[in-house]
Parts: C-alpha cells; structure tokens; sequence
C-alpha cells in the first residue's frame, strides 16, 4: 500500500489516480468519500474506520487545511485507543506513507480531503 502522489484534487495511490476525497482501510482504498457537513469531519463519516480499529488514524485536512474535526471524534478515537493525527494533505499522504511503512497497512487509515 502506497500514496504515489498528491496535488490538489488528485491523489495516486498504488498506480492508480482519484479525484475525489477518498478513505483507506485495511489497505483497500474506500473512493468518492463524502462527509455530512463537507468540511467537518464527525464520528458517522469514518464509522468505518472506527469499526477497523486502526492503531493510527490520519487525516488529511486539505491542501489548505481547511477542514475541520470535531472534538467528538479526537475523543472517542482516544477511548478506542486509536491515535490520530492530522495533517494539510501533503504532509497527511508522508505520514501515511512513513506510517504504513512502520506498522503495516491494517493498522494505519487514511481519511483525506484533497481539495481546499
């Protein structure tokens, strides 16, 4: 599992280009990934990725960094014991990158806005 590249509004993740925000579980990428406020992410727009239980969380905020995250998520990641980190998307994709290299795709996620 790797990020190729990253510019605003595209991403490239293991040969393979997307235009829309997308999310990675498990190593499987999860394309065309809406959020009900667009640029506040909550709890019911990465449920899935709650239930896979990652070790590490990242989030890529956007180019610049213009999504928010809700104090209810940061709190219940932390009663899950999973760690989040979040990042303006260039710097969001190294440490995914950086990340999964570390610890293996099943314990990493990524949930990335790529525009804004």
């Amino acid at each position: 599992m790797k990020i190729n590249s990253y510019s605003f509004g595209r991403i490239t993740v293991n040969g393979k280009e997307y235009t829309g925000d997308i999310k990675i579980i498990n190593g499987t990428v999860k394309p065309n990934w809406w959020r009900r406020q667009g640029h506040l992410l909550q709890l019911e727009d990465i449920d899935d990725i709650v239930e896979a239980s990652p070790k590490v969380l990242v989030v890529g905020t956007g180019s610049a960094g213009v999504m928010r995250i809700d104090p209810q998520v940061e709190e219940q990641l932390s009663n899950l014991g999973i760690r989040l980190e979040a990042a303006r998307s260039a710097q969001a994709v190294e440490l995914f990158n950086r990340l999964v290299d570390e610890l293996g795709p099943d314990k990493v996620s990524l949930a990335i806005h790529l525009t804004c």
